[in-house]
């Protein structure tokens, strides 16, 4: 019995028909399913709103005169500085959470479930990451509320600072494949949580989001340079027309390029990961 249950568990992922749409279709069922999964548990959804907002709060309060951006200490001036960082620390520290997720699902045999089923090999998986981009939305428009109350404003019209976010919920999208394939490799969802943020603290930290880069040692300037975080945070700073006047906005090509260079990163990002992910999930065991 239980040589047959291995070979059971060893066999390929069932193939389903219909291609992409199949393909298309088999994901929005396992993110329709995980999103009723989070409001059946909303104290997630409300603890992770938590943590931005104290960042907003204490960063915008603490910090802000005593940081000077663009040859101003003026806390407005850092408050606008601040915002795109806060935002895109809160996309990419959802990766945590999706890593979590799948790990819990592993731990309770829900992924060995699903593969013995004629989905397609990579729907569990993008179902998932577009539930938490889902959710990864609806934290950012609370945390944006936030941040007008506290004095944060867009000055570039509304099309470009829908773009900004878009940017934004771009990178949180590439970073929970990240998430996905931590979350598929370790063994229990502490785990993963610990996995998904070990490497995130220095990724945010070594960048532009809290202060100018230029701030920084030599080879730390490089490295927030060309962080794919760094590139995002100052396009988004570019269509929100929150760069102050007289920043200094650096030589690197992604500073020059900003939206264009978090497109290539993100893209590449996602490529990349989902394909590392889905090869885990047709091999992972609970």
């Amino acid at each position: 019995m239980s040589a047959a249950a291995d070979t059971l568990s060893r066999r390929p992922v069932p193939t389903a028909r219909g291609g992409a749409v199949q393909s298309v279709r088999d994901s929005l069922v396992v993110a329709r399913r995980n999103l009723i999964r989070m409001a059946r548990i909303p104290e997630v959804v409300i603890f992770g709103l938590v943590q931005p907002i104290m960042f907003v709060v204490l960063f915008s309060y603490v910090f802000g005169g005593s940081i000077a951006v663009g040859g101003s200490t003026d806390p407005d001036t850092y408050r606008q500085f601040l915002m795109a960082g806060i935002f895109a620390q809160t996309v990419t520290f959802a990766t945590a959470g999706a890593g979590a997720g799948i790990a819990d699902d592993m731990h309770k045999g829900l992924i060995d479930r699903f593969r013995s089923l004629p989905m397609a090999r990579g729907a569990v998986l993008t179902g998932r990451t577009l539930a938490d981009l889902v959710q990864t939305a609806l934290t950012l428009v609370v945390l944006a509320i936030v941040a007008v109350i506290v004095g944060w404003r867009i000055h570039n019209g509304v099309p470009k600072a829908l773009a900004g976010f878009a940017l934004l919920l771009l990178l949180g999208y590439a970073f929970s494949w990240i998430g996905a394939l931590i979350g598929l490799t370790v063994r229990t969802p502490e785990a993963a949580t610990s996995g998904g943020l070990i490497w995130l603290f220095p990724l945010t930290f070594i960048s532009n989001a809290f202060v100018p880069a230029d701030n920084m040692p030599t080879v730390l300037r490089t490295i927030a340079e060309w962080n794919p975080f760094s590139a995002t945070v100052q396009a988004a700073r570019e269509l929100f027309g929150n760069l102050p006047p007289g920043y200094p906005v650096p030589a690197a090509w992604p500073m020059q390029h900003p939206v264009w260079a978090s497109l290539i990163w993100s893209v590449v990002i996602i490529a990349t990961f989902r394909g590392l992910a889905v090869r885990k999930y047709r091999s992972a065991t609970a």
